[in-house]
């Protein structure tokens, strides 16, 4: 029996975590900072400082900024939040831009000094921006989430002054206490009328995005090669549905997308395999949303020790996450989910993090294949056994590993990657 604690507190992160964004997170991060900022000095400035950290540089510089007609990049995001950011929309800072403003982007964009610089900071995520203005100054500075402003100041008056932690999930919901068996116990019994009003918006705009990304022709066209040239089996559309929903994005799509773990992406790899399957399977509503969850809290149990941005690619624990809704949906338990986990993240436990772009609908297409691969190594009985490799004796010390690997094994690899990427 769950613990009402326990499900109260799985309730609160999946309401935490799950988030409507238009746009890659990390350039809409900057664009809501520059919205902040701009606030303060009560006009767009006329130079502006950028300091980030290094993943933020290695997330925002190849990705199309919405409704910047195409722009791309760190000085492109700060000119959009500046020009057209709503600060009160979060995420969605720069969901509703004019034609006019667009102009007005690119115009400001050419005619304003933005110096960036690669922030010495301990938080993967950290943005500070500092404008003047006629005389006067402002600085605005958020770490380890994306709306998390720990730092303002206007002239000599600090207005915020928060202490700077490492850690991502400073501030956040406890997420100690995820597990797979409570998890599975979670979707057994969770009121279904909770269920659907955290999850309806997150399957809604996920599933919207990847028929924009089939329909039109956004980034590389994974889904769409996918779809013509994979043949029609349900593990095909699995993953070109997710794979679309990314080539969307990654181009500038101007649909929201709901977030998971900071993540759009994520967001994405963990709906469209378990909306494909429950359309392929006829899975009822309940049955749906109840594998939906498992997808969503093995996935953020994965991220927990891995953290927000890493030379991890994300959408591999999705993916790893959708494997385990998946089995879920098919009717199997623990040992079932647990199984497809310990699978999927030995298959593609390598898999690199070099930034925001739209080749990464191609490996959120290979991060399905090994969820789905996962599971069905389980419903034959072929599983990957303790010491092969990374896999450990349970499913929670396969997790483990798979957080030290990435927090701590790949920290020189996010160095190699970014030199190699500011060449």
């Amino acid at each position: 029996m769950l613990k009402e604690e326990t499900y109260n507190a799985y309730l609160a992160i999946l309401r935490e975590e799950l988030i409507p964004a238009t746009g890659c997170t990390e350039p809409i991060a900057i664009a809501y900072c520059a919205s902040v900022l701009r606030g303060l000095l009560e006009a767009p400035p006329e130079r502006i400082d950028a300091a980030v950290s290094g993943n933020i540089l290695k997330n925002v510089k190849s990705v199309v900024v919405p409704n910047t007609n195409g722009l791309k990049g760190i000085s492109a995001a700060i000119a959009a939040g500046m020009i057209a950011g709503q600060r009160d929309k979060g995420l969605q800072v720069i969901a509703e831009v004019s034609e006019k403003q667009k102009e007005e982007i690119a115009d400001y964009l050419k005619s304003t000094s933005v110096q960036i610089s690669c922030a010495d900071s301990p938080c993967i995520l950290d943005i500070d921006l500092t404008g003047y203005y006629k005389g006067h100054s402002a600085r605005v500075r958020i770490t380890n989430s994306h709306t998390n402003i720990v730092y303002m100041k206007k002239d000599d008056e600090i207005l915020l002054d928060q202490p700077v932690v490492g850690s991502a999930e400073d501030h956040m919901q406890d997420k100690s206490v995820l597990n797979v068996a409570d998890i599975v116990a979670f979707a057994d019994t969770a009121d279904l009328n909770q269920l659907k009003a955290v999850l309806k918006k997150q399957a809604v705009c996920n599933y919207a995005v990847a028929k924009e990304g089939l329909r039109g022709g956004w980034g590389a066209q994974i889904g769409k090669t996918l779809l013509e040239t994979g043949g029609k089996d349900i593990i095909t559309e699995a993953k070109a549905y997710a794979a679309a929903g990314s080539d969307a994005r990654m181009s500038g799509c101007e649909m929201p997308v709901v977030i998971l773990s900071g993540s759009g992406n994520q967001g994405i790899t963990a709906t469209l395999p378990i909306i494909c399957y429950a359309e392929h399977i006829h899975a009822d509503e309940e049955l749906f949303y109840r594998s939906l969850a498992v997808s969503d809290l093995v996935t953020i149990h994965q991220k927990t020790g891995i953290g927000r941005l890493s030379a991890y690619c994300g959408a591999v624990s999705a993916g790893v996450g959708a494997g385990a809704g998946i089995a879920y949906m098919m009717g199997d338990g623990v040992d079932g989910v647990s199984y497809t986990i310990s699978n999927a993240a030995a298959i593609l436990s390598g898999t690199i993090c070099d930034g925001a772009k739209s080749s990464c609908a191609a490996k959120i297409a290979s991060a399905v294949e090994a969820g789905i691969m996962g599971y069905r190594m389980y419903a034959r009985h072929n599983n990957f056994q303790a010491g092969d490799g990374i896999v450990g004796k349970d499913v929670e010390e396969m997790i483990s590993h798979i957080g030290i690997l990435a927090s701590q094994g790949m920290k020189e690899t996010d160095r190699v990657i970014l030199s190699i990427m500011s060449v």
